[in-house]
Parts: structure tokens; C-alpha cells; sequence
């Protein structure tokens, strides 16, 4: 018996090494009720959402949402996200009204994620959303050091002052590499150093992260960027590929369908992650060192029970 304990103990500590508990900071007490899983949202417009975002025919500029929230979309108790003022409030769309404030926006794929995993997986407990993403941002303004890198590390680590734990980050972004040539050929290193700092800082170098391939870009190297992304070799770094899904009018921006069947997409790949990694340690658990302690054991009940018959007789 004590043996098997021991063995559930490595298990549990095993897959709990995949999540991240950062050093918390000294913010205010959050109010509750408080998440217990936690996933980072960050990126540019299409991760803020811009889903249902139209032209406002007064001015012409495209900077009125439509305030349309489908059902996958709909708020949820269960679901709550970091405020601008680091405080946990329930999510409601638009995520990131209070974080992207010089731009209109609408729908992304936060929600709809947050509400398919939880209808799919109810041992994620309350779930909490830190919105970070930013419009037409460059990969290089989110190098260590920068102020929105300084604050995505802020708002994670003020995510889990009260003990949640980052189960993932989710980001897309790439867009606005794609206009300058320069952009584009140093996309990829610029993006495997950004997802490494962001472990290192975390303290958590198998944070799993998922990662979208853009479906449009605001310039000519398009391929280019999305070639790094469907090619990155980093471990425990997945890609969801938004090629195919509907734009908006301006051939940049997710319409609002497409923003939820992009959080079902991440939704998908984040369970089969999980699933995944619980798999691997179950089969961790009677493989390698562990299959020779359960080898061990039997032999070693082997010899008492002959000790023991060898006695009576």
C-alpha cells in the first residue's frame, strides 16, 4: 500500500510540473470567489477580438461593435477575467474592452474557449481569463524588457496571487510582421526567444502554449510568417491554424463566427493536451524505474511467502 501511495504521490507531482504557480506579487487582495485554472490571452487584434466590429457609417472608420454575443460567447459564473485593475470580475465580452482601450473592441476566441473546456472538462474548477493582447502590435513590442512583455508578466503573476495556477498561454499574433520584409525573416527567432522568456519569467520551462497561424496579414509576407508558425519546433508549443476561417471586410479580422470556432479550436487542442500528458504519466507510472520497483515488490513478495510457507512447515 505504501508503495502505490508513492507511486500516485510521483504521478500527481509529475503533471503538476507541467503548470506554472509564479512568485505572486504584493497587489491588493482579490475579492472572491477567486479561479482555479488560469489562461493567459495575448497577441494582437484578432486575440483581442474585433469579431462583429463594423463600419460606422458617420465617420467611416471601422470602430463600432455590433454588440452581438452568441450563446458559445455567453457569460458564465464560472468564468471570471483579470480586470485592467487586477481584480477578478465575471467575464463578459468584449474581454479586452478594458486592456486594448485605443481600439474598438468585439468578439475573440476567449470566451467561447473558456466556455467549451469547462463544458467538457468540469475538474477545471472556476476559470480565470487574463486578457493582455494588444492591436497591431509587432512580435519585437513584446521582447523581454518592453511594456507590454512588463505587462503580461504583471497581470500572470497577479492571476495567481490568490493560488490559481496557469494551466496555458494562448496567443495570436503575427499580422504586423508581415508588412516589412525585415519583420518576416526574423519572425521566427523573435517568437521561439519571446515563448522561452516567457517560461524563464514564469519560472515554468514546460508552460504549454498554443499558438495560432494568422489567416491574413496586413502585408506581403503572409507566408512567410505563417511558415515559421506551422514550423515551430519547440516543445510543448502547439499551433491551431486559422487559415480557412471567415474575415470581416477588411480581409484582416475573424468575424464573430469565426472567433468562436477558433476558441473551439484552442478548446480541442488544449483537451487533447491534457489528455495527452495524463496518458504519459500513467504509462510513466509502470514503465522505466517504476516497472523495476514493481518487479522488486513482486519478487520480494515472492521470498516472504516462501519464508512464511517454509515456517508453517
Amino acid at each position: 500500500m505504501l508503495l502505490f501511495s508513492l507511486l500516485f504521490l510521483a504521478a500527481a507531482a509529475a503533471t503538476n510540473s507541467l503548470f506554472v504557480h509564479p512568485e505572486p506579487l504584493t497587489a491588493s487582495p482579490s475579492p472572491s470567489p477567486r479561479p482555479k485554472s488560469i489562461f493567459l490571452l495575448g497577441g494582437q487584434s484578432n486575440m483581442a477580438g474585433r469579431g462583429g466590429v463594423v463600419n460606422d457609417t458617420s465617420t467611416g472608420r471601422i470602430d463600432k461593435w455590433d454588440g452581438v454575443v452568441p450563446p458559445e460567447c455567453s457569460r458564465n459564473p464560472s468564468i471570471l477575467q483579470l480586470a485592467a485593475n487586477l481584480t477578478w470580475v465575471e467575464a463578459r465580452e468584449p474581454l479586452h474592452a478594458d486592456i486594448d482601450v485605443n481600439k474598438t473592441n468585439g468578439i475573440g476566441p476567449g470566451m467561447a474557449f473558456a466556455n467549451t473546456v469547462l463544458g467538457r472538462d468540469r475538474s477545471l474548477g472556476l476559470v480565470g481569463l487574463v486578457p493582455c493582447a494588444i492591436g497591431g502590435t509587432r512580435i519585437s513590442e513584446w521582447e523581454r524588457g518592453t511594456f507590454l512583455y512588463d505587462q503580461l508578466m504583471r497581470r500572470a503573476r497577479a492571476g495567481t496571487n490568490d493560488g490559481g495556477t496557469i494551466k496555458a498561454f494562448l496567443w495570436y499574433q503575427g499580422e504586423s510582421d508581415t508588412v516589412e520584409e525585415s519583420d518576416a525573416v526574423q519572425y521566427k527567432g523573435r517568437l521561439e526567444k519571446f515563448f522561452t522568456d516567457v517560461r524563464t519569467d514564469l519560472q515554468s520551462p514546460e508552460l504549454p502554449i498554443f499558438q495560432v497561424a494568422i489567416a491574413s496579414g496586413q502585408g506581403p509576407f503572409t507566408d512567410t510568417v505563417r511558415k515559421v508558425q506551422l514550423g515551430l519546433d519547440l516543445p510543448n508549443v502547439r499551433t491551431v491554424d486559422a487559415k480557412g476561417l471567415p474575415l470581416g471586410p477588411d480581409r484582416l479580422h475573424l468575424t464573430t463566427p469565426a472567433q468562436v470556432r477558433l476558441g473551439q479550436m484552442l478548446a480541442d487542442a488544449f483537451l487533447q493536451s491534457m489528455a495527452r500528458s495524463a496518458s504519459l504519466v500513467s504509462e510513466a507510472s509502470t514503465s522505466g524505474p517504476n516497472l523495476v520497483i514493481h518487479v522488486l515488490a513482486f519478487f520480494m513478495w515472492k521470498l516472504i511467502r516462501a519464508v512464511l510457507m517454509s515456517s508453517g512447515d
